[in-house]
């Protein structure tokens, strides 16, 4: 699934990018803080894998070590969009996500004498929701700052298989959790252009099973006109939960292109 979804996303941009000569001067990227309403809706592809570690609470997955070191998993499916609503400097967002990633591999186990093949799954709906206010709106910047909060709810599931045995273990952990975040989001016009910079940062903790979590996002985009954009950012998610928690010190990112629908 993964490789025609992004196949698709960058055949849009390429078909996008070709309209975009036909312009006879270039479009700001920077939206203009007003009375009356402006809507964004962005579907998007995040192409993400996962670095860290996954609690299940069992000597077997324990053994199993996912450290830093490893990239846990491949998009299997997903669905994300991402809505933002504003009138005046006051605005609304959301993004969601809801993706399944998976990797396979093996391990050694006691003391290496014997190897666990392993297929570990991770399920996860992510949904952020935030108030913002603009703080800057120049003709080459615009910044707003945001607060809200992060839900997640993970299952992690492991399926472990002796090799040479008959052996096999499944192994299956749930956590959900709501933090409150705050942080900041924008964009930089590129030399008077129709291109520009995107960036979003966020952080947050306080939530019951998380002791931090954080999300970064930049890259470029371009302005097609005044109702499309389009990007290709580099995107970060860390969650740090407390003992039982699902999430060990993990990091999910990789690169996300986007369109943006402007109304």
């Amino acid at each position: 699934m993964k490789k025609p979804l992004f196949k698709t996303f960058f055949g849009i941009l390429a078909l996008l990018a070709s309209s975009s000569f036909a312009l006879a001067q270039e479009v700001s990227p920077i939206p203009k803080a007003s009375n009356e309403w402006r809507f964004e809706v962005t579907p998007y592809l995040w192409l993400t894998g996962i670095k860290g570690t996954m609690n299940f609470d069992n000597g077997l997955a324990k053994s199993a070590d996912f450290t830093s070191s490893d990239v846990l998993g491949n998009l299997k499916s997903g669905g994300m969009i991402a809505a933002e609503a504003h009138k005046g400097n006051w605005g609304i967002m959301g993004d969601l996500i809801s993706a399944t990633l998976q990797k396979s591999g093996s391990v050694p186990v006691s003391g290496g004498a014997a190897t666990v093949a392993d297929r570990i799954t991770l399920q996860q709906t992510v949904l952020t929701g935030a108030a913002t206010y603009t703080l800057a709106n120049t003709k080459d910047a615009y910044v707003d700052a945001l607060l809200g909060v992060r839900s997640i709810n993970v299952t992690a599931t492991l399926f472990g298989n002796l090799v040479g045995t008959s052996e096999k273990e499944s192994i299956s952990k749930t956590t959900s959790t709501i933090d409150p975040i705050i942080g900041a989001k924008g964009r930089y016009r590129i030399a008077d252009s129709s291109w520009y910079i995107p960036a979003y940062a966020d952080i947050g903790s306080g939530g019951g099973t998380t002791n931090l979590t954080w999300q970064v996002m930049a890259g470029v985009g371009k302005s097609f006109g005044s109702l499309v954009d389009a990007s290709l950012t580099y995107r970060a998610l860390y969650y740090d939960m407390k003992a039982g928690g699902v999430l060990q010190k993990t990091t999910m990112q990789g690169p996300q292109v986007a369109i943006t629908f402007k109304f």
